[in-house]
């Protein structure tokens, strides 16, 4: 300090100018060692002495005028669809703030709920306040349209467009490889699929992912020599599994495991087989996809597939701040493992044959 003055300035916010008075140095001097520019020539004198009387006056940089000077706001855009009111997606928006603070970024959110004109405005929006990049974040991995007036790096997470811009993708091929397997590899060879939904799966902007969660599953089966009943659904809903699985106990008694398509699907199988005395995976197995919260609680637990928001938003980030090569990505869905699914023993593996 000098002349014993106070460290705080009275009544105002200690500014660069202060700070270079202090130091004994000019305000460029100054402002080239807080910034640690390259290629200044002062002394490491003139560098201790800035940084101790910003130490004691207080000072902090102010970001909206570098982000002026450096022409970056080191802000994020992330715009979603219905990612921040659903709740088995929201997972999607604490990756990508994570993934932001880890990189010293900020993330800036916008909701659209699937209406093509707030999209227009939050877009709009994200570029008034110039941020940096934009994130899209989508609840359902289907093919969206997105006009950008501006080269902004882009990122569409859960989801792609006609135009190919760079998305982060469940790999649903191989999840449906994987969940298919854990069946095989039990034993089971009698097996009931509730349930395809190809006017979705068939519809890219509907699903860019449904189909192939079923091109996986199948071609498992097929080499296995498997041929399991398939049936056709209207959506993914707990009645649905409810009816199809208590049309399939009629028609299939001999089934030893349900397949359900999703969550919602199997909670409404697990109430058909309650309902029908049948235990499980005692009397039959039941295994499915996403990982909702419930599944964990249902008794027994279900086994089931889930689906990586939080790693594709993180991923999603890192490939709009240049961290990852940009392009399509395909994240791994990690299965969890429960008590659903039991393992036939030989004998009884021998008898479905």
């Amino acid at each position: 300090m000098r002349n014993g003055d106070p460290t705080p300035l009275e009544g105002r916010r200690p500014t660069l100018a202060d700070v270079a008075e202090r130091a004994g140095i000019s305000k460029g001097a100054a402002s080239k060692i807080l910034n640690d520019r390259p290629g200044s020539r002062l002394s490491a004198d003139a560098a201790a002495r800035v940084r101790a009387a910003a130490a004691e006056l207080g000072y902090v940089a102010n970001p909206m005028a570098q982000s002026l000077r450096l022409k970056r706001t080191r802000t994020i855009g992330f715009i979603s669809d219905r990612v921040t009111i659903e709740r088995y997606a929201s997972g999607m928006i604490g990756g990508a703030i994570r993934a932001a603070e880890a990189n010293d970024h900020t993330l800036l959110i916008a909701e659209t709920e699937g209406d093509p004109s707030r999209l227009e405005r939050a877009i709009d929006s994200m570029l008034d306040r110039h941020v940096d990049s934009i994130v899209f974040g989508l609840t359902y991995a289907r093919m969206i349209d997105i006009r950008m007036p501006s080269s902004l790096p882009v990122v569409v997470v859960n989801g792609a467009t006609p135009d190919g811009l760079p998305s982060v993708l469940p790999d649903e091929y191989e999840a449906g490889r994987m969940v298919a397997d854990v069946l095989v590899r039990a034993g089971h060879r009698r097996i009931g699929v509730i349930g395809e939904v190809p006017h979705v799966a068939g519809d890219p902007r509907r699903s860019v992912t449904i189909a192939r969660r079923f091109q996986g599953l199948y071609e498992v089966f097929d080499a296995a020599g498997i041929e399991p009943v398939r049936t056709v659904v209207p959506e993914w809903r707990p009645y649905v599994g409810y009816d199809v699985t208590t049309r399939l106990l009629r028609e299939h008694p001999g089934l030893t495991a349900i397949l359900a398509a999703n969550d919602n699907v199997a909670f409404g199988a697990y109430q058909a087989l309650w309902q029908a005395g049948l235990r499980i995976p005692d009397d039959i197995s039941v295994i499915s996809f996403d990982d909702e919260e419930l599944a964990g609680y249902l008794r027994p637990g279900l086994t089931t597939v889930r689906l990586p928001y939080d790693e594709m938003a993180a991923i999603g980030v890192e490939q709009v701040l240049g961290l990852r090569e940009p392009g399509v990505e395909l994240v791994t869905m990690p299965i969890r493992l429960r008590d659903s699914v039991a393992q036939l023993d030989p004998a009884a593996r021998r008898e479905t044959r």
